[in-house]
């Protein structure tokens, strides 16, 4: 095959595996020799905590990336090479001091990094050097997806319709790199370092190796094995925080230590054969293409509503506003399933998809909070961040955003404690203050009686706050509040 660069440089991102990786099979059927690279950005770590999950998670996940390059290879000098610095300096002085005479890489979508790329595609073209992006990330990006008009989908069950009619085998083929993966070079002299410890790149271990949710591809392969098998019954058990009904795959999609095209093709196979809990949860997976489309056709969602008239909105502002915001991110609101879910993401990073819904619906309806302070806060904590779920998933909650539930409807988190969690596990789990009430009082405790309170060990304001707000009473201001919008 005639290859048409003699030295490349692959450029790992959020693809940090070498199974079903579009970018590396492009790269090794370009290249007659290449290298590969990944940059812990300055940029992006400077502004993080110093204990940070995702910075350890990339960390784990790149020497098991670095490991299976080498064997690959066939090299004892193989592997990645790592650096810690500008992404943009890195890229063009790694590429020009290897003389490589061309660069590749996934696509990524957020703003930033499309800016970083813009960057980087120009000083390389400057010393003639090409740029190449493929698609990795997602089944269906950008404006592949479009009405019969010609435009962008805002509304989600026609875009899945469309998305499930238009999807194929080909869109769903596997690049398999490992043919050519002899060209693989060994990394050149001075750039022989290992993967640098979390110490050096001026981070702290944290619990994640405590969480079992693995990194790199052994992690990513062990949790959808263990997904496989409850598959079937995921219509069931998904909005059950106390149950083992999610996949837990999303820090693993986040970055790329799982191929999107092999989970939606083994959950396209199983609907096909009848399984109603593939079927949804293919319909989860179809969500998160729908909210990289959004993000990429109207990028004024990264500062504002997608409807536009929903900034017209006045939230609560001030003292009182920091106040009640503090108390939801420290999970003392007094409404225990509010507080056990802000629990958990705080001691895990992690937040079960219906607890992400009832505590952002929380914030925005029953406490009056901008959704973008959710967003934010949320930016920070979950180990799965991705700015277009995220973003998506604030304006649904606060029903600004494509396809978001109507203004009027507003979780009752007594209710939804109730029906989702009725035997109260989750909350016992995360709040074991709360332990010794009985179920019918767990979900509201101020309704308990004194005696009651003081057999459970429960002191309203001492071990466990008096609730912040009234719901009902909460409910009337929002209808207020979005009052304008009908307007």
């Amino acid at each position: 095959m005639n290859k048409p660069f003699d030295t490349g440089l692959l450029w790992f991102r959020r693809d940090l595996r070498v199974t079903d990786n579009a970018a590396l099979d492009l790269a090794v059927r370009s290249c007659r020799q290449l290298h590969c690279v990944f940059v812990f950005d300055r940029e992006l770590l400077e502004p993080l905590p110093r204990a940070d999950r995702r910075v350890e998670f990339i960390r784990e996940s790149l020497c098991e990336l670095d490991d299976r390059l080498r064997q690959l290879s066939g090299k004892s000098q193989g592997g990645l090479i790592v650096r810690h610095g500008l992404a943009t300096q890195e890229i063009i002085g790694l590429a020009k001091s290897l003389q490589v005479q061309a660069v590749f890489a996934a696509h990524d979508y957020e703003p930033l990094a499309q800016a970083r790329d813009a960057r980087v595609l120009g000083q390389l073209a400057d010393v003639g050097i090409a740029f190449h992006s493929c698609k990795d990330h997602v089944i269906f990006e950008r404006r592949e997806i479009l009405t019969q008009t010609g435009t962008p989908y805002g509304v989600f069950t026609p875009y899945k319709k469309r998305w499930l009619a238009t999807l194929d085998a080909q869109h769903l083929h596997t690049h398999d790199a490992k043919p050519s993966t002899d060209v693989l070079a060994p990394r050149p002299p001075g750039l022989q370092q290992a993967v640098p410890t979390l110490a050096t790149l001026g981070f702290e271990t944290t619990n994640l190796g405590a969480l079992k949710m693995g990194s790199g591809e052994s992690g990513g392969r062990r949790l959808f094995k263990d997904f496989f098998d409850r598959m079937d019954q995921y219509h069931e058990t998904r909005d059950y925080p106390a149950v083992k009904g999610p996949s837990y795959l999303g820090v693993h999609l986040r970055f790329g230590t799982v191929s999107i095209r092999q989970l939606v093709a083994t959950a396209w196979q199983r609907q096909t054969e009848g399984s109603h809990g593939a079927a949804v949860w293919l319909g989860e997976l179809i969500w998160r293409d729908f909210y990289f489309q959004i993000l990429a056709n109207f990028p004024h969602v990264v500062q504002g509503a997608f409807k536009r008239e929903y900034d017209a909105i006045q939230w609560e502002k001030g003292a009182h506003a920091n106040t009640l915001f503090k108390a939801w991110s420290a999970g003392q609101t007094g409404y225990p399933l509010v507080d056990a879910a802000m629990a958990q993401i705080k001691q895990s990073g992690y937040m079960h998809n219906r607890l992400r819904m009832v505590a952002g619906s929380f914030l925005v309806k029953d406490l009056g909070i901008d959704w973008r302070w959710g967003e934010k806060y949320f930016a920070t904590q979950l180990n799965d961040f991705e700015l277009a779920s995220n973003n998506g998933g604030w304006q649904w909650v606060s029903s600004s955003g494509c396809d978001a539930q109507p203004y009027f409807r507003i979780f009752n988190p007594i209710s939804q404690s109730q029906r989702f969690d009725s035997e109260g596990k989750f909350i016992r789990r995360y709040l074991p203050q709360l332990a010794a009430l009985p179920n019918k009082l767990l979900h509201a405790p101020w309704t308990a009686t004194p005696a009651q309170l003081a057999a459970a060990g429960v002191t309203l304001g001492g071990n466990y706050p008096q609730p912040i707000v009234a719901h009902d009473a909460a409910r009337a201001l929002t209808l207020q509040r979005y009052a304008v919008v009908r307007k």
